[in-house]
């Protein structure tokens, strides 16, 4: 009874002090966004030109229609443009993973995950059925086999889907947990329960609960109302702590190692941090669903680089939740890149509401151009 008085206590203060950032920044106008610049064709870089840039927009994805070949003039004139009512849209999409040039977005609202095929430019989605049937699904991880790991929040289980998208099984017992994210390594899998305001690790194979990492707090190592978890380069856990305001690291036994940013309207801060993801570099990338930004940040934790606001624009976010990044399908993507701007990977940031609900930019640099500090290592 105590510890449920201290939380309600604690999740009270969070929420004020929320809503007063949220008034801050209405009133500076978000003075941290980045100035937005676009080439003579029209693309968008971060930094914006005439620096060297490191990152290109290169697609959105909000429907079917965004995913289908492009129609002759002569299908338009037979068919009109009235076709495109059939579109079968994203609605309020959260988790987002790229597989073999197949783009998976879990959808909030539309009881399911989308699948995207770029390749082949096919849509599906995949809703499950008898005990698969998915009713609030959040988040999705894809094992080194293709299994799917969807996270549902409402039936609060972990439904596990092979690679031909065919109901496996499911993880949780009754009142178990409120599982919004998970992580795979090796036979263990680790699962974000936002109720209990906890990581519990199962045994992938029995479903088998194992240990638990974390427990409800502020100080360092606890953690309140976690969202997002990433395993990093280095085989530690990156958990987004969310009303606390930071990323914290443990070992995948549950030791606190670091954190990442802390409550503020500057930068380097967040005010509700969600989607993480790291590259091959140890780069941290940080969704702020309040700033509707994406921050990059060193491995000991310095702001390299941000980019993203909200709008109605190419490349715009609104409510962003998830971002994840990819090395492993670059060549489907850079014929939307600059002919000067290589590709190393690919960052991918989905939006709740507005315009953009799956965003493709693409992590890289141009040709010929000098760049003076260093982001690829996070050194000045």
């Amino acid at each position: 009874m105590i510890r449920k008085k201290i939380i309600d206590i604690m999740t009270s203060t969070r929420t004020l002090l929320l809503a007063c950032i949220v008034v801050a920044l209405s009133m500076t106008g978000c003075e941290t966004a980045p100035k937005k610049e676009v080439d003579d064709d029209g693309r968008l870089f971060y930094p914006s030109l005439p620096d060297a840039p490191r990152i290109q927009f290169l697609k959105t994805y909000s429907s079917s229609r965004d995913i289908s070949k492009p129609d002759s003039e002569f299908a338009t004139f037979v068919l009109g443009k009235d076709k495109d009512k059939d579109a079968i849209p994203l609605i309020k999409p959260y988790g987002v993973q790229i597989r073999d040039g197949k783009i998976h977005v879990v959808d909030t609202r539309g009881g399911g995950y989308a699948v995207m095929d770029v390749i082949n430019n096919n849509f599906k989605t995949v809703t499950g059925t008898g005990g698969g049937r998915m009713a609030k699904p959040i988040n999705i991880t894809i094992d080194a086999d293709g299994s799917k790991y969807i996270t549902d929040s409402l039936r609060n289980k972990v439904l596990k889907f092979d690679s031909n998208d065919k109901f496996v099984r499911a993880y949780g017992v009754e009142k178990q947990f409120k599982p919004v994210d998970s992580a795979i390594s090796g036979d263990k899998l680790f699962v974000v329960d936002i109720q209990d305001h906890e990581i519990e690790v199962l045994d992938k194979n029995s479903g088998v609960l194992l240990y638990k990492v974390s427990r409800g707090g502020s100080k360092d190592g606890e953690i309140f109302h976690p969202t997002n978890i990433k395993i990093g380069p280095d085989n530690h856990l990156y958990v987004s702590d969310t009303s606390n305001f930071r990323v914290q690291k443990f070992t995948q036994d549950g030791r606190y190692v670091s954190t990442y940013g802390s409550l503020g309207t500057g930068l380097g801060k967040f005010a509700r941090p969600k989607g993480i993801a790291l590259d091959r570099e140890g780069r941290l990338y940080v969704v702020d669903a309040a700033f509707e930004n994406v921050q990059i940040m060193g491995p000991e934790g310095k702001l390299l680089l941000y980019f993203g606001r909200p709008g109605s624009k190419q490349g715009d976010i609104n409510l962003p939740t998830d971002v994840e990044i990819d090395y492993d399908n670059v060549q489907h993507f850079q014929q939307f890149a600059h002919p000067d701007f290589k590709l190393e990977y690919l960052i991918l940031v989905t939006s709740q509401f507005g315009l953009n609900k799956v965003n493709v930019y693409g992590f890289g640099k141009m040709k010929d151009m000098e760049y003076v500090d260093d982001i690829a290592t996070g050194k000045p």
